[in-house]
């Protein structure tokens, strides 16, 4: 009586990056707050309420969490439609431009050697779609918007992409696709992705912020600095 073999197929590698900081050399948050400025969108108030958030988070002392519900309750009632072409034409005019030329290498690198690649961040899909799309990444991880008949209800998907909630959201990934996080490599800027950090084999800080160089540091994690990308001609010349 013959049995049939079962195939094991070998678990595979993870390389996941965040965004801001580490794949782009701005924050995408305050590009997108400029940019909504530039167009008469917000007023003046609302970039220094942002500047203040922005500041709070690299302190380790902003609730990201309620302030990202409170923030995503102004697009309430908007098509979901109208925001991912608006977001495409940000990504073109003000974001395109400002990835790292190392870690655009270094996604390369990941690919060639046959490892799962994906970005795992806090922002919305329309942030980061045009992003993966530019760097030709297929997965992306991303705090989601509740959509209901094309519009927006304002109210956000628990959890958030953000600390423990990254590990949720990619932990689907890493069962869907049989990855093995004890061989995989996270890169990250920010002490705030402590927790995916501690999870995978290979941490890797990219520009870390103080705390994140400190814990770096102190546990002979790899430390890389990239360097900004050249400006345009245009801007260049200007």
């Amino acid at each position: 009586m013959s049995t049939s073999a079962v195939v094991r197929v070998p678990p595979r590698i993870g390389a996941f990056f965040d965004m801001d900081k580490t794949l782009i050399a701005e924050n995408s948050g305050s590009l997108l707050m400029k940019y909504r400025y530039q167009k008469g969108e917000i007023g003046g108030f609302d970039i220094v309420k942002g500047l203040g958030a922005y500041l709070q988070y690299k302190l380790g002392v902003l609730d990201i969490r309620s302030w990202t519900k409170s923030m995503m309750v102004q697009f309430k009632g908007q098509s979901e439609a109208e925001l991912e072409k608006e977001a495409l034409q940000w990504f073109d005019d003000m974001v395109a431009d400002t990835v790292y030329p190392e870690a655009e290498r270094l996604v390369r690198e990941h690919e060639e050697a046959g490892h799962v690649v994906a970005i795992v961040s806090g922002a919305t899909k329309f942030v980061v779609r045009p992003l993966a799309s530019r760097l030709g990444i297929e997965h992306f991880l991303y705090t989601r918007l509740e959509v209901e008949n094309g519009l927006f209800t304002g109210r956000v998907i628990e959890p958030i992409c953000f600390e423990e909630g990254k590990i949720y959201w990619l932990q689907q990934l890493v069962e869907e696709l049989n990855i093995d996080l004890a061989r995989s490599w996270f890169y990250t800027d920010s002490i705030t992705d402590r927790p995916l950090l501690d999870i995978v084999g290979h941490p890797v800080t990219v520009n870390p912020d103080p705390l994140l160089y400190r814990e770096a540091v102190r546990r002979c994690w790899p430390v890389r600095f990239f360097e900004p990308p050249e400006p345009p001609p245009s801007e260049a010349s200007s």
